[in-house]
């Protein structure tokens, strides 16, 4: 499956995590001296510019980004370190469009798939202006030339290919500039204490027979990341973000693999969870995890459920979100599910949907799709996207629309690849609330309603994805992790495993009758065809009248023939 076509958004992080570049952002920091980084990148952009303003083909626009990371990473195993690491680089990238802002070298050709990796470089960490300056001067000059080459493809391609009504509107959008210099950020991690507390805590998990793996890994992100750019951006500002990651796996005896995650999200060392509120976590995974073990599968079903917070967020953040992203509505290979509907009702009358990532909290927790400035040098925005199940508009990088001229502060990505429209902070609202225990009992008349034995309460998830290309259905999967069978005749809830849920956007969205009345926040990270951004999506409990669910794909392989070494009493080598 191609990265146009299928977008992702999961809980857990380990791997991803390492290159994602954007983080929550220090707004409102205090003007600082240039950094003498900012002063090599203006230097050599204007002297870019003078010269390839006048070539041929003209440049008309050059940017510059530097991104300078202090990164720590502890991460242990089954009671034992696994990895203790500290790093920093500098990555440098360097953008320069040659054409005019209404067709540029950058333009989408119809009949291949666009390359969504950006070019970049390694660059010193010292505050060497001349060397600095340099590294500059010779990916600048790389770039200049690889626009060249693409433009002229693109000036070939309009004059033998029909051009779509949206892939008429401009290549580039025409911005403010902005100034903003914050002060420098600096993060210092103690490594040690952790390295204690990663073996603490899987050892914790390990006590457990059910447990085949355990996994705990905290990092440390600082990033100072430096823009400018020919229309007069110039940026300097600081993020940091800290987080823990839980993670264990089991295996139930028809070898179906049981995954529970946990992780906490914080900006200042002194928040760090402690080990009792760590340690309570752990114990409810386990407990779950030894559940889902025994747990009976489920088979495909059609009926009501009802989906908690978080489940809840992830749902809309696949079903609705990415179709609302601006990008996918010019590009013909899109399915563009809601490209004509600006305007009509997409969504019950009684939910609305922002995007905003200039929200840094929700009831003092942190939201991870928080920033200041997008990757593209853009002001964050708060998006109104749905008012009352009407859609109003789409999320924006620099990439217009014909009816969508400007950018909203949405062009974000992974280092290593191009700005397109991304979700931020999704947060959705209800104006039809009731308590959550109301909305229970609602799930249960529904299920009497429609003479069905039970329906489904999705109270956990990791995450899901979605295809919103043409040539695959208009489909998205969601991955539970805790699903209860809810009973209409008054039996207790029964915990069951192996299910998925499917379906296409506009039949599910308007299938929701009722929300919750208490928000609950996903953090998590998505990826799709800009690499892997952190994300937040926010709504409360959702009741779905009829929801369709599919087996999980599972494995064949049978749980070890034995148990764990600490778990044998046969083992008489233990010590």
């Amino acid at each position: 499956m191609t990265p146009t076509h299928r977008a992702r958004v999961l809980f857990r992080s380990i791997a991803i995590f390492l290159a994602t570049g954007g983080f929550l952002a220090v707004a409102g920091a205090a003007q600082a001296p240039t950094p003498a980084v900012l002063v090599a990148m203006k230097d050599e952009l204007d002297r870019s510019m003078a010269a390839m303003s006048k070539g041929d083909p003209a440049a008309y626009f050059i940017s510059s980004t530097v991104a300078d990371r202090q990164y720590s990473e502890v991460s242990g195993s089954n009671g034992a370190l696994l990895t203790s690491t500290e790093t920093r680089a500098r990555w440098l990238e360097v953008q320069t469009r040659v054409g005019t802002y209404q067709l540029d070298d950058t333009h989408k050709l119809a009949d291949r798939q666009p390359s969504w990796t950006s070019p970049g470089t390694s660059v010193v960490v010292d505050d060497d202006i001349p060397v600095l300056r340099r590294e500059i001067w010779l990916e600048t000059n790389r770039q200049y030339r690889a626009a060249g080459e693409a433009l002229i493809k693109v000036r070939t391609s309009q004059q033998v290919q029909v051009q779509t009504a949206e892939g008429n509107a401009p290549d580039f959008s025409r911005e403010k500039p902005h100034v903003s210099i914050g002060p420098r950020i600096e993060i210092k991690v103690d490594r040690k204490p952790w390295e204690e507390k990663v073996r603490k805590y899987t050892a914790a998990f390990s006590k457990s027979p059910e447990v085949l793996n355990s996994i705990a890994t905290f990092t440390a992100l600082g990033m100072n990341q430096y823009q400018v750019n020919t229309e007069g951006t110039q940026l300097a500002f600081g993020q940091v973000h800290y987080r823990l990651e839980l993670y264990v796996q089991s295996k139930a005896p028809d070898g179906m693999d049981i995954n529970r995650y946990a992780n906490f999200d914080w900006l200042n060392p002194k928040d760090a969870p402690d080990d009792q509120t760590v340690f309570a976590r752990i114990q409810v995974m386990i407990a779950e995890t030894e559940a889902l073990d025994k747990a009976p599968l489920v088979d495909p079903y059609a009926g009501p459920a009802m989906l908690t917070g978080r489940a809840a967020a992830v749902f809309f953040h696949e079903v609705f979100g990415h179709r609302a992203e601006g990008f996918r509505q010019k590009d013909i290979n899109e399915g563009q599910t809601f490209t004509s509907k600006v305007g009509e009702q997409i969504l019950p009358d009684f939910i609305s949907i922002k995007d905003d990532p200039t929200e840094a909290a929700l009831d003092k927790q942190m939201l991870l799709g928080n920033y200041a400035f997008d990757d593209e040098g853009v002001p964050a925005e708060n998006v109104q996207l749905v008012d009352h199940g009407v859609l109003k508009t789409f999320l924006m990088s620099r990439s217009p629309l014909v009816n969508i001229p400007q950018s909203n502060g949405h062009g974000r990505r992974q280092l290593g690849f191009v700005p397109v429209a991304r979700q931020g902070n999704l947060i959705v609202s209800s104006s039809k609330a009731v308590s959550n225990d109301q909305l229970r009992q609602q799930l249960i008349d529904l299920v009497k309603a429609q003479g069905k034995p039970f329906g489904l309460l999705i109270d956990d998830i990791a995450g899901g994805f979605t295809f919103t290309g043409r040539q695959q259905p208009q489909a998205f999967q969601v991955l539970p992790l805790v699903v209860y069978k809810v009973y209409a005749d008054g039996r207790p809830d029964q915990l069951v495993r192996g299910v998925d849920i499917v379906g296409t956007p506009l039949v599910s969205l308007t299938k929701i009758v009722a929300t919750g009345d208490t928000p609950d926040i996903f953090n998590g990270y998505c990826g799709a065809e800009s690499g892997s951004v952190p994300v937040a999506a926010v709504a409360p409990a959702i009741l779905i009248s009829e929801m369709e669910v599919q087996k999980k794909e599972t494995s064949t392989d049978k749980p070890p023939i034995l148990p764990p070494p600490a778990h044998d009493p046969e083992d008489k080598g233990q010590r």
